[in-house]
């Protein structure tokens, strides 16, 4: 068997770091990527070595077939160029935020049980070895019953209306940019059903959303998210139980994470020293699932993406009136 091969739509910040992953991994190689602006693509291309360049997404479907497409370009792009993918029957890695609303997440995963092609949102964070172990821990009963988990991620972002932050047009809002990770991460380290959800925003003048506060009820505890792209949280996640707590920094891009007694005393520090891009365990997910004939993820599957969906839509509904701030 040859090479299993990469396609990339978009040649923006983020697709640099998916081509470092590549390369380290065996098998695996970015046979063409693909920009509105041929310029872009050319220049990405001679960055990384790729042989072939596009400035039609189509054209590279066509002519190219590769194994799996990684959609990297902006939020506002994803639903049409996955529908564009699946239309060519090629499998897909979209970038979060997958989708905007639950309806496109709806559509597209449809057609892609349909037409039996594997599609996944590239949730990186939620193989991330640290945050494996965090979720180790829980599972062993290492802080007895948790009861609250905390989750904050938040940072300044350029102020600059016209950014892929606070562009609507562009899929800008925190939403999209911060609070998927949030609720991902949170929901993979608490797998019982959700009770209740209850949510709260605050809104820029150029139509996004810029802090977001999301309460998540289980049966017998709460977790409570926030995001913001208009100041700088302390990042960071906890989970307490009646016997101890776990910590981890930064959980998004998760490097190490601690273990605490009841006391407070530290049991455990795991630290992730192994890990060089964390980008390659969902790039090794994405080939063994094709590979193997799947057409979802068990570590970040279809239902996950479409329930995170369903809370944008939740809050876009806080948005307010014409007239009303």
């Amino acid at each position: 068997m040859g090479a299993f091969t990469f396609g990339i739509m978009g040649a923006g910040k983020i697709a640099n770091k998916f081509c470092a992953a590549v390369e380290l991994i065996d098998g695996c190689r970015v046979a063409a990527v693909s920009s509105k602006s041929m310029e872009r693509a050319t220049e990405f291309a001679a960055k990384h070595g790729i042989s072939a360049t596009y400035d039609s997404y189509e054209q590279m479907l066509v002519r190219e077939r590769p194994d799996c497409v990684y959609i990297a370009a902006t939020t506002d792009a994803h639903y049409d160029l996955c529908m564009l993918c699946l239309d060519h029957r090629v499998p897909v890695l979209c970038e979060k935020a997958m989708f905007v609303s639950s309806g496109q997440a709806e559509t597209v995963f449809a057609r892609a049980k349909e037409l039996n092609v594997f599609v996944m949102e590239a949730m990186w964070s939620r193989f991330l070895p640290a945050l494996k172990q965090a979720k180790q821990w829980l599972a062993e009963g290492l802080i007895g019953n948790p009861s609250f988990l905390e989750l904050g991620i938040g940072f300044v972002a350029p102020n600059d209306r016209t950014n892929r932050y606070f562009n609507p047009r562009l899929g800008g809002g925190v939403a999209y940019d911060i609070t998927v990770y949030a609720y991902e991460i949170a929901t993979y380290l608490i797998t019982r059903p959700i009770e209740d959800m209850q949510v709260a925003a605050i809104w820029a003048d150029t139509g996004v959303d810029v802090t977001n506060q999301i309460t998540l009820r289980y049966p017998d505890m709460l977790a409570s998210l926030e995001t913001s792209i208009v100041c700088a949280l302390d990042q960071g996640l906890v989970i307490y139980g009646d016997s101890g707590k776990i910590v981890v920094p930064r959980p998004h891009v998760a490097s190490e994470a601690f273990l605490y007694a009841a006391d407070k005393e530290l049991r455990t520090h795991h630290k992730d020293e192994e890990t060089q891009n964390g980008f390659v365990y969902q790039i090794q997910e994405a080939m063994h699932c094709i590979q193997n004939g799947k057409i979802e993820s068990p570590v970040v599957p279809h239902e996950l993406t479409l329930q995170c969906a369903r809370l944008f839509d939740r809050i876009g509904e806080t948005r307010p009136q014409a007239g009303q701030r």
